[in-house]
Parts: structure tokens; C-alpha cells; sequence
């Protein structure tokens, strides 16, 4: 394994590397167009595939992804620096103090017995964090505060759920929620009926936040579980595909109940082979 200044030495070499892309004179013409906007889905990308990684347990292919990731992040702050706005070290700088304040019972003398009261206490920390954002901007503080619009709504719609149930807000049992998804059902079949397509829609996103809600009681990652349910469909549908074209079928003209039976057969041999 590397040594902290073998580390050190591959990052200014990487920060190098950086800067010379972004050379006006010398760059590369395609990062010298770059722009926040432009980079940001890339940034977004790069994490999703290290994510990818790690679901697959890829750990050769997670050190190139997490690479790529760290790019991003020079990337960021190279066009930062260009601007005046901050640098590289500064991101660093501000990541690493932030990780000492919130961790007083490593870095200082506090003491914390377990992950579920440091939890509590890194809660605790962020919510004074965000006061003090909120005083400063000279508005009401809410517990709502410092989520990103930007984020995946399945997962902005969990953390919205969280930060609220962590002042009471929240239903006691998976019960009633189990409740509230069938009474959003039922609102989007009356706004279908009425042929109100606003409506529905509205309906459509209220039933996808009371699931999101019902994984979140059932302690269930909607995420994951959705992305095993693709994986599912993707299998099967291949499948299926496979089976139409062994007996010479076309899927495209194949009528609903062709298309039904043969994705009953995948099912079965899905089954009978243990998947």
C-alpha cells in the first residue's frame, strides 16, 4: 500500500494535470470550454458508477470509478480557482474541519458509546450547522434547510421523510402508511376516471412519496430494491426476447397474449433454476 506522501504526491500531480488541461494557451480545447453546468452532469454521472462498483463488488473497477469521481472534484475547483472563488485547498480545508467539528469524541475529549448516539450527536451537529446558515441569511431555520433540489426524488423524498420524523412527524407503525398508499391509489383512479390528467399526475407522485414512506417504516431501500426490480425486468425481458426469436417470432407484432405467455415461460425457467 501507498504511504500518505506517495498520496500527497499523486494528488498535485493529478491538481497538475488540472491545471495544464485548463492552460489557455496549451489546454485541451474541449476542457477549456467546460463550465459548472457543463461538468455537473458528469460529476453526477461519475457517482453513480461508483456506486455501480459497489453493488457489483467490482473493487478493481471502484479504484478507476472513485478516480474518476476525484476528477470531477479537481475539476470543480480548478474552474473555481480560474474565477477567484476558492481552490483546491480550500475544498479540502473546509471537508476536513467540518469532519474534526463533527467528530469531537475523536478529536477532542467527548466521549460517544456507540454508532447509534454518534448518529444522534452528527444529527444534532447539523442541525446547528444549519441555524446558524439560516441566522446568517436572516431567515427562519427549518429543518427542511440544506437539501439540494438537485438530488434523485426517491431519495430527496426519503430524506425529507427523515428530517421530519426526527421531530415527531411522523406515523408510528407501517400500518397507517400501508393506509395512506391505498387511499392514493384510490385518489388516482378517481382523477383517471374523471379524465383529469393533472390530477393523475399529482395523484402519481403523491402514491411514489407514500411508498417511498412505506420502505422507509418497513426499513426497506426503495433504491435498491427498485434496482433489483429493474435487474429483474431487464433478465426476464431478455429472455423472453431469446424465446421469441428461437421459434422465429417478431415481439413487435406479436400480439398481448403471446408477449404473456412467454413472459410466463421466463418466469417459470427463471424459477425452476433458483432465480
Amino acid at each position: 500500500m501507498s504511504t500518505p506522501s506517495d498520496a500527497a504526491a499523486q494528488l498535485r500531480r493529478l491538481l497538475q494535470i488540472m491545471a495544464e488541461l485548463r492552460d489557455p494557451e496549451n489546454g485541451c480545447p474541449w476542457d477549456l470550454q467546460q463550465d459548472f453546468a457543463t461538468i455537473a452532469p458528469y460529476t453526477i454521472e461519475e457517482a453513480y458508477e461508483v456506486a455501480a462498483a459497489i453493488a457489483e463488488g467490482d473493487m478493481e473497477g471502484l479504484a478507476g470509478e472513485l478516480g474518476d469521481l476525484l476528477f470531477q472534484v479537481v475539476f470543480h475547483a480548478q474552474m473555481a480557482d480560474e474565477a477567484g472563488h476558492f481552490d483546491f485547498a480550500r475544498v479540502a480545508k473546509t471537508i476536513a474541519d467540518k469532519m474534526v467539528a463533527r467528530h469531537p469524541h475523536v478529536f477532542a475529549d467527548a466521549s460517544i458509546r456507540d454508532a447509534a448516539t454518534q448518529t444522534r450527536v452528527w444529527e444534532a451537529h447539523k442541525a446547528s450547522e444549519r441555524e446558524r446558515a439560516a441566522r446568517a441569511a436572516g431567515r427562519p431555520a427549518s429543518v427542511l434547510d440544506g437539501l439540494p433540489l438537485a438530488l434523485p426524488a426517491l431519495m430527496r423524498a426519503l430524506k425529507l421523510q427523515n428530517r421530519a420524523a426526527g421531530v415527531g412527524f411522523d406515523w408510528p407503525n407501517p400500518a397507517p402508511v400501508l393506509d395512506k398508499v391505498s387511499e392514493e391509489v384510490r385518489e388516482m383512479r378517481e382523477a383517471i376516471s374523471a379524465g383529469d390528467g393533472a390530477a393523475t399526475a399529482e395523484e402519481f407522485g403523491d402514491l411514489l412519496f407514500a411508498l417511498v414512506n412505506l420502505a422507509r417504516h418497513l426499513e426497506i431501500d426503495a433504491e435498491e430494491v427498485l434496482r433489483r426490480a429493474n435487474a429483474k425486468f431487464e433478465r426476464r425481458f431478455r429472455r423472453v426476447e431469446a424465446l421469441a426469436a428461437a421459434v422465429g417470432q417478431d415481439l413487435t407484432g406479436a400480439d398481448l397474449d403471446a408477449l404473456d405467455a412467454l413472459w410466463e415461460q421466463a418466469k417459470r425457467e427463471e424459477a425452476a433454476a433458483g432465480g
